[in-house]
């Protein structure tokens, strides 16, 4: 399907380099020397194009709603943005991750806050990451999630500084909303879980927490369909109701990992599950994502800390095309200040129904995501993405004058 436009063009042109630079004149040699960086941060001269992606948790997403196959989205849009704010659900893989410099890690609770103007971003070298172990878990998930811990330590030399077991079994719940067909559940200690969290913040100083909650074994029987590439993820919704729980309360990055009895072999696995299959936990590329996931800053009226990145910085957000109804989303397209492109992606499908045109939010619509890279790569470089299609830019309205009127002008087109 070819690329269409949806009520209106982006709202947010400005000229973009391909790479943010740091010009230097030199008045002796009366020469110009560019130097290329790729951090995140902005500089004097112009500031860094920002892209947010997002692919709801636990909806069936075509695209993003297995294990990690959302990631080669991510590396692919990274290539072509300077910044790249993303959550757990597009970017952790299991026991797979790849790193991103210029790719923020971003909890789905912060996501929406910092959408709504909330929460700003603050990138870091480090974190202090701790792990909460549910204490439902047997002795031997336990012993190969603290080996997972000590691998991530020793191998990638990441800040893992300690682990606390939980008071009382979680006791987590799942299943799937009959209402939408989206996966959701329950932990029955939340309690429980904010004490352990809280344990580690004021004792031991984590300012990143992994937790990994033991799921019940009859989830691995229902998991068959996802484990063939269909369906949605039954660990997904209730992963994302524990995230949400912490970051809620602390203000801290956080993710979760399922803790569950190990799978029995498939010889019809869907690659796009594979992930999931070829270790004995989900826990690395949580622990890989939260080392370096920025630190969230709450907004107090009027602020503007610094070095800190804001809902006005990001240029363009890309959605699945039914799922534009998530707080982040509505908040990115009702932004009445520097309102980002929105692009929704034809290709990607979930559970939900909410899409631009019932929602009357104004999006540039593509087909699939590599419609979706070259509209952020016109975007970027300061262009109508319609200008790089044959037609599709038609003549220029003039906007005609008129009469002077109750001490204002005003304008009328045609």
């Amino acid at each position: 399907m070819a690329l269409q436009q949806s009520r209106s063009f982006f709202a947010s042109p400005a000229p973009f380099l391909a790479r943010r630079s740091s010009l230097q004149f030199n008045l002796r040699s009366s020469s110009l020397r560019i130097s290329s960086s790729s951090s995140c941060s902005s500089n004097k001269i112009e500031r860094a194009y920002t892209s947010v992606v997002i692919v709801p948790t636990g909806v069936g997403a075509s695209i993003g709603g297995f294990a990690g196959d959302a990631v080669p989205v991510a590396r692919a849009i990274a290539s072509v943005v300077d910044c790249l704010i993303s959550h757990p659900n597009v970017l952790n893989a299991a026991m797979l991750y790849w790193p991103m410099p210029n790719v923020l890690y971003v909890e789905g609770h912060a996501l929406d806050r910092f959408a709504e103007g909330l929460w700003g971003l603050q990138p870091v070298h480090q974190n202090k990451v701790g792990l909460v172990l549910d204490a439902g878990m047997e002795e031997e998930l336990r012993v190969r999630h603290l080996q997972v811990a000590d691998a991530m330590r020793a191998s990638l030399g990441l800040p893992i500084v300690e682990y606390v077991i939980t008071d009382v079994p979680l006791e987590v719940e799942t299943w799937v909303d009959p209402k939408c067909g989206k996966s959701t559940g329950r932990i029955k200690r939340p309690d429980s879980l904010l004490r352990a969290v809280n344990s580690l913040v004021n004792h031991s100083k984590v300012n990143a927490v992994a937790v990994v909650g033991r799921f019940p074994d009859e989830t691995i029987e229902e998991m068959e369909e996802y484990r063939h590439g269909k369906g949605v993820d039954l660990l997904a919704g209730v992963e994302a109701i524990i995230s949400h729980l912490v970051v809620k309360e602390f203000q801290i990055p956080c993710a979760h990992a399922p803790a569950i009895a190990p799978l029995p072999l498939s010889s019809s696995l869907c690659p796009r599950s594979a992930a999931e299959e070829i270790g004995y936990t989900f826990l690395p590329c949580v622990l890989a994502g939260l080392s370096r996931a920025p630190q969230y800053v709450v907004r107090t009226s009027g602020s503007l800390e610094h070095n800190c990145i804001f809902s006005g910085d990001v240029d363009s957000v890309i959605l699945p095309i039914d799922a534009f109804g998530g707080d982040g989303a509505l908040a990115f397209a009702r932004s009445l200040k520097n309102k980002p492109l929105m692009i929704a992606v034809e290709d990607n499908e979930t559970v939900l129904d909410d899409t631009p045109d019932k929602l009357q939010i104004e999006v540039v619509k593509v087909a699939n995501y590599w419609e979706a890279i070259g509209v952020i790569a016109a975007h970027k470089a300061g262009l109508d993405p319609y200008s790089l299609r044959r037609n599709g830019i038609s003549n220029l309205k003039c906007a005609s004058v008129l009469p002077y009127c109750n001490g204002s002008i005003a304008l009328r087109t045609s």
